[in-house]
């Protein structure tokens, strides 16, 4: 989506959710009104393994982009499987969005852990790959929401999913105007 921003976010898919689907199209919207070109990753996971264990082959899709862009610092902005690219973030010292990370997964949380720059963590407690503790003791920027699940979804009326929505937009705009490009 190029031009000559100074700005850019990189866009990692999970492993069935595409870069501009859901909460990853969000994500992207905050980034563009911000002024950033985007880099979205579109791909088809190795089927030679269980998908949440693709971290080796997530870290070379994600790198093979990185490489590619300007002498800029961008944005990583990952969704489940995507969060895998912590460790591209942490080698290179970029600020990062991680909707769902699989923080249960010890590549995840490792990467994570070595991390330079800021990154958001955003999950519910009904999701099997998120842990609250941990993701609060890596960062201080956490959006942890009660009984949603790996979809950012909620129980009940589909208005309390929508109201979720909400609140991973306002702590992704608020990550992004007060930490990345204050």
């Amino acid at each position: 989506m190029g031009g000559g921003s100074h700005r850019h976010a990189v866009v990692i898919p999970g492993g069935n959710y595409g870069p501009q689907a859901g909460l990853l199209a969000y994500a992207s919207a905050a980034a563009v009104r911000r002024g950033a070109d985007l880099e979205l990753i579109s791909w088809t996971p190795p089927d030679d393994r269980p998908v949440v264990e693709s971290w080796d082959w997530v870290h070379d899709q994600v790198t093979s982009v990185v490489e590619k862009l300007p002498a800029v610092t961008p944005l990583l902005i990952g969704k489940s499987l995507g969060s895998y690219g912590a460790g591209v973030a942490a080698a290179r010292a970029l600020p990062a969005v991680w909707l769902t990370p699989l923080l249960t997964k010890p590549a995840c949380a490792e990467a994570l852990s070595r991390a330079t720059q800021p990154f958001l963590l955003i999950g519910g407690t009904a999701d099997g790959y998120w842990d609250g503790a941990l993701a609060r003791e890596l960062t201080p920027h956490v959006l942890e929401v009660a009984d949603a699940n790996h979809g950012m979804m909620v129980p009940g009326p589909l208005r309390d999913t929508a109201d979720v929505l909400g609140q991973v937009l306002t702590a992704i705009e608020t990550f992004l105007d007060d930490v990345v490009w204050q």
